[in-house]
């Protein structure tokens, strides 16, 4: 049995937790101290060694991505942290940010001085006021200490951090569009090449990592990279924030190595709501390919997640039993995308509108079988031909839905509308009889 190691998460129980003085009591800044004696590049070689994987989704290795850095560039460079977390079912940054700001704030500080940089940003969902908030006074207690300005703690290393308020776009959780909106223009993804790294924020040298990545950069400093790869699995290495919500007993978010499979975190999580059985799940957020139970097993890191035909994603598991149904979460998914969209290529821009009209004809049992094929016909028009991640994100629910509950779409059609009362999907109207 797996079982949790709390790591970012072992102060949350405490009342003062978001506090630089709760921090520091818990060994707060003390690898900050540590790093301060380590060459830089010794940082990002600790960091590529501990296998540590971007923790926003697309799990490339974050010390790589830190070695593509230019060695000369007549641009400063930068680091920018992507806190604009808002995909449906993804919920770990949020919290982790509420509960302990100080180690994102410590993980920007060891990580800026990790590539050379003076300057690095917060991107935050504009939405999450109490958020930003807590953020703003984390790095203003940072900077009384002494963690943050001229000069820091001695060691002749300057930086300026700054929590960044975004106006609410899922497009800019892609981190070119981010870079847009940082930049004071209309959030939008950019072509690549060039790529951030080379040509960023400012057209200089960048990094964008996400919360929990920048997060795990402090413990990796303090404990050394043998500890952090002892966790985990052989490609996957070390712990993550596991979001569990929906249809569970105990929702909520655990710190677990990457590995652990569903089946041990509802057993953590007293299972499912009593009386119910587990339908589908998503394994890391809206935007990956659904599992059912036959996938409880599947150990949730990149390589196993996705050899089953699905993504690990963002570690968002939201979790659904047999009272929902399958095809009015996709059509809610659907809109979520449809909205969002910024636009600017057609793939996703009709796609996602079209998705969004004819699941609501499916869904409201107004359709025939012919029209989940030309849904497959559109995803494959969509799928790796749009402009950023979205679109294809999109189809992931769509073709998903459509492979494991065929015959759940052609009861709408048997039925004349859909045969689910939605009202026995909610806490209060799907408590066993």
């Amino acid at each position: 049995m797996t079982t949790l190691t709390p790591v970012l998460t072992k102060n949350w129980d405490q009342s003062d937790s978001f506090t630089r003085a709760a921090y520091e009591r818990e060994g707060g800044y003390k690898a900050l101290r540590k790093a301060f004696g380590m060459e830089p590049d010794t940082i990002v070689q600790a960091v590529k060694d501990s296998g540590l994987r971007g923790r926003g989704g697309a799990g490339f290795p974050t010390g790589m991505k830190w070695g593509f850095l230019p060695p000369t560039s007549p641009n400063p460079r930068y680091l920018v942290v992507n806190a604009d977390e808002s995909e449906p079912g993804t919920c770990k940054d949020i919290p982790l940010m509420m509960a302990n700001p100080h180690v994102l704030v410590e993980g920007v500080i060891i990580s800026s001085y990790a590539i050379r940089s003076n300057y690095a940003f917060i991107y935050v969902r504009g939405e999450v006021l109490h958020v930003i908030r807590r953020l703003q006074a984390a790095v203003a207690e940072a900077y009384e200490a002494g963690y943050l300005g001229k000069d820091i703690l001695g060691s002749g290393y300057d930086l300026e951090l700054v929590v960044h308020t975004g106006a609410g776009a899922y497009i800019c959780g892609e981190e070119t569009a981010l870079l847009d909106s940082l930049e004071g223009f209309r959030g939008q993804p950019r072509l690549k090449p060039p790529f951030p790294a080379v040509a960023g924020l400012y057209g200089g040298p960048t990094v964008i990592n996400n919360v929990e990545s920048i997060a795990s950069v402090p413990s990796i400093v303090e404990n050394g990279a043998d500890w952090f790869s002892s966790m985990g699995t052989e490609k996957s290495k070390g712990f993550g924030i596991f979001s569990l919500s929906g249809h569970v007993t105990k929702p909520g978010q655990y710190e677990a190595p990457l590995g652990i499979t569903l089946r041990e975190l509802l057993d953590m999580a007293g299972g499912i709501r009593e009386g119910h059985r587990l339908k589908f799940w998503t394994p890391g957020g809206s935007s990956t390919p659904i599992f059912t139970d036959e996938h409880l097993d599947v150990p949730l890191d990149f390589e196993s997640v996705g050899a089953a035909g699905s993504m690990l994603g963002t570690r968002a598991l939201q979790i659904f039993d047999e009272t929902t149904c399958v095809v009015r979460a996709v059509l809610r998914w659907s809109e979520f995308y449809a909205h969002e969209s910024c636009g600017k290529c057609t793939p996703c821009r009709e796609g996602t509108y079209w998705y969004k009209q004819m699941l609501k004809r499916l869904e409201a049992g107004d359709g025939k079988e012919e029209d989940l094929e030309t849904l497959l016909d559109l995803s494959e028009n969509i799928l790796g031909r749009s402009f950023c991640a979205l679109g294809d994100g999109a189809t992931s629910p769509v073709v998903s839905s459509i492979k494991l509950f065929r015959d759940e779409y052609l009861q709408h059609f048997e039925h004349g509308g859909c045969p689910f009362d939605p009202a026995k999907s909610t806490l209060w109207g799907g408590a066993a009889r």
